[in-house]
């Protein structure tokens, strides 16, 4: 994809599942990755438009977004993302434990990118992620800006 580091921001408040993405980006090392995380919504846009404590944060190469979240729900989140010029270009994986139809319907309505489940066991998991690394990391071509 390109020879920076690959930034991704993972919008995750159950801190078992980050700490497990964050093991197996760092374990799959086929290309250099920079993971960022925050805990709840409004953390979320505060970091995509670069407000207070995170005026320095810079831009991701794609979003992992969970759609239960504190604060503000991820599909606020991913609404607002994609209503914004600056930020809507940025790919978002929905990755949730839902599998409800409508869940899913209302994330693609919202112009998400990929919609997948979280499987509950690690091995699958970590496969899931493999995969999610492999395709948008990998052979997909994503906008610079």
């Amino acid at each position: 994809m390109t020879d920076r580091p690959v930034r991704i921001l993972l919008v995750e408040d159950n801190p078992g599942d980050a700490r497990l993405t964050a093991e197996v980006f760092k374990y799959n090392n086929k290309l250099p990755k920079l993971l960022d995380v925050v805990e709840d919504g409004v953390e979320a846009l505060a970091y995509l438009r670069q407000e207070g404590k995170y005026a320095d944060a810079p831009r991701p190469d794609l979003i992992l977004l969970d759609l239960n979240l504190p604060k503000k729900d991820g599909r606020q989140v991913l609404a607002a993302i994609k209503k914004d010029e600056n930020l809507r270009r940025i790919p978002v994986v929905v990755l949730t434990t839902s599998r409800d139809q409508e869940d899913i319907k209302q994330a693609y309505d919202l112009n998400a990118n990929c919609f997948l489940t979280k499987p509950v066991e690690f091995e699958q998991f970590a496969s899931l992620l493999t995969a999610i690394e492999e395709f948008w990391l990998t052979f997909a071509e994503l906008p610079k800006e």
